[in-house]
């Protein structure tokens, strides 16, 4: 049963990071959830001090308690040492529970960041850093950067406890307080050396983890095509060379950083035999007691906690900073649209659609054909209409797209690509994109799309579980997935490119005979060569190989223009 409340994960809004630096970014970070900080450096400062004086208690309750043969005396410090390894086990416990939650926090919230990038830059992330890399940054430095923020609660705690016992040391016995004061910073300062060793091989490790991520995104992705052309053993060759880049790179890293592990045991150990031969001396010269001797080893034994945790510390915020670093890099990624100075609203009851580049002109509210040579071309003229590119010279009457905000612009249009893609999840998450969308609505949504079969299929229905790019289904009913998906979001311009090319000629029949019905009032503009499809238009808009923009039905652009029937009709006139 947890002891704090759950929070709930992804956060409403991330916020805006400070991309400066990596340091000025974890320190942003920090103070999103400077709460939950303080509340963990608290308890992580009671669960370290009463680790503390419950070895001063043990001591006490020897001197005063046995060697003194005083009942009285022991009972109450027994209660004591009861009371502080009470304390020690809550407040150890919601410690643990708050350094989790900083974790979790700090790497969702990452995750959030990029995650949130990526659907306003689109390809501008990846024009400049491969997919793979992102990969890694989500999956790997996100949960690093997290890992800081598990230990700092704890850090701070372990300096504390170190001030405390020093504090009691040099009441007890000023050399023992000097040995610890001195002894501890002495003994973390000879990690310094590996520091710098340290973050240039896990920054190189990180740098050749991404490229063998990439590379193996790359090779499964085009497994089908390596295996045509007998390419495999060429693949896998520079795979298991890319690799042994990792391996080697990670052994440079297990080098200092083994030196770092080693020295969590080997340097409180030092610090152990220090105190121990100087308290014992002490005893011999009866300059202390028995039971001093006792708590002073107790302390020595307990100061490797907190030394253990300094260089815990140094390792977290070694790899927060290498992580943070591919994160700005990210983040710092100029997005391929992005919002005007002045934004203006979404204009009243528009008429047209236009692409002066291409020379189209959409008619609103009507099924509109694109017919051109290659579905690429349809593709171009459809993310200028749609405001992918920083190029687009569109216009929705004669309000230039680049005036209006990318998510304004993103709920009055939609663009449907050539190859849609198909995420992890639900159905019903796949299909209503995080809306709130009743099964009739989704009904009527896979009704127009052809695709009943995919529900039926399952006995769970819409909860039925999407796999990583739909590699459940096929690739028609993926497509016809993909429709419906698009269909659902019920947008004012709906741009379909090649929506029915995977699927047989009954399937598409019966998607043009509804796709008018479902979307009459509304612009729908469909970038196909399929007659069944063309004659079902109100409109066709036929782009020629010359760039010349002819306008008409589907029967009239067949029966007057040749060029029309050779792309439509595949004829050879």
């Amino acid at each position: 049963m947890p002891l704090l409340p759950y929070r709930v994960l992804p956060v409403s809004d991330p916020g805006q990071p400070d991309l400066r630096s990596p340091g000025r970014f974890l320190f942003w970070m920090a103070r999103r959830q400077w709460r939950l900080i303080a509340g963990g450096t608290i308890f992580g400062v009671i669960w370290m001090v009463a680790q503390a004086l419950l070895w001063a208690a043990v001591g006490t309750a020897i001197d005063r308690g046995l060697v003194h043969r005083n009942q009285h005396e022991l009972v109450i410090w027994c209660l004591i040492i009861l009371a502080l390894g009470a304390t020690q086990g809550v407040a150890g416990a919601i410690r643990h529970q708050i350094a989790v939650t900083n974790w979790m926090n700090a790497a969702f919230r990452t995750i959030q960041l990029v995650g949130r990038h990526l659907s306003i830059a689109g390809t501008g992330v990846t024009d400049e850093i491969t997919s793979g890399d992102v990969v890694t940054t989500v999956a790997a430095d996100a949960m690093r950067i997290g890992g800081a923020y598990d230990v700092i609660p704890r850090f701070i705690g372990a300096i504390v406890a170190w001030i405390v016992v020093a504090i009691i040391l040099v009441s007890s016995s000023g050399v023992l307080g000097v040995v610890v004061l001195v002894g501890v910073p002495l003994l973390a300062s000879l990690t310094t050396p590996l520091m710098r060793p340290l973050h240039q091989s896990q920054a190189a490790q990180r740098e050749s983890t991404g490229r063998l991520t990439a590379m193996g995104s790359d090779t499964v992705s085009g497994l089908r095509i390596l295996r045509g052309v007998g390419g495999e053993d060429v693949f896998f060759k520079n795979y298991v060379d890319t690799s042994t880049e990792v391996k080697q790179a990670g052994i440079k890293v297990a080098g200092p950083q083994a030196l770092l592990e080693s020295g969590q045991v080997f340097l409180p150990a030092v610090l152990t035999v220090i105190i121990t031969w100087a308290g014992a001396t002490k005893v011999i010269h009866h300059e202390i007691q028995a039971g001093q001797l006792v708590a002073f080893f107790g302390y020595a034994t307990f100061l490797t906690l907190p030394l253990r945790t300094v260089i815990e510390y140094i390792v977290a915020s070694t790899r927060a900073i290498v992580g943070a670093r591919k994160v700005i890099a990210i983040l710092s990624t100029t997005p391929s649209v992005s919002d005007p100075a002045q934004p203006q609203p979404w204009p009243t009851a528009p008429t047209r659609l236009v692409d002066p580049a291409s020379g189209v002109t959409v008619a609103l509210g009507q099924l509109t054909g694109l017919v051109t040579e290659t579905p690429a071309q349809a593709q171009v003229i459809a993310n200028a209409l749609g405001r992918f590119t920083t190029d687009s010279t569109a216009l929705i009457d004669d309000l230039p797209l680049a005036d209006l905000t990318v998510a304004e612009l993103r709920r009055h249009i939609v663009v449907s690509e050539i190859e849609p893609r198909i995420f992890a999840g639900t159905l019903r998450s796949e299909v209503s994109l995080g809306t709130e969308m009743s099964d009739h609505e989704l009904d009527g949504a896979f009704a127009v799309a052809s695709a009943g079969d995919i529900i039926s299929a399952s006995d769970d229905g819409y909860e039925m579980t999407v796999e990583e790019r739909g590699r459940n289904f096929s690739g028609g009913q993926r497509q016809r997935l993909a429709l419906a998906r698009a269909l659902a979001t019920q947008a004012d311009i709906l741009i379909l490119i090649e929506p029915t090319s995977a699927v047989d000629t009954h399937t598409e029949g019966r998607i043009a005979t509804q796709l008018g019905d479902a979307r009459r009032g509304r612009t729908t503009v469909v970038a196909s060569t399929s007659p069944l499809i063309l004659e079902k238009c109100d409109a066709v808009i036929f782009v020629n190989p010359a760039g010349e923009v002819i306008t008409g039905s589907h029967r009239e652009l067949a029966r007057d223009r040749a060029d029309y029937r050779n792309v439509v009709l595949r004829t050879d006139d």
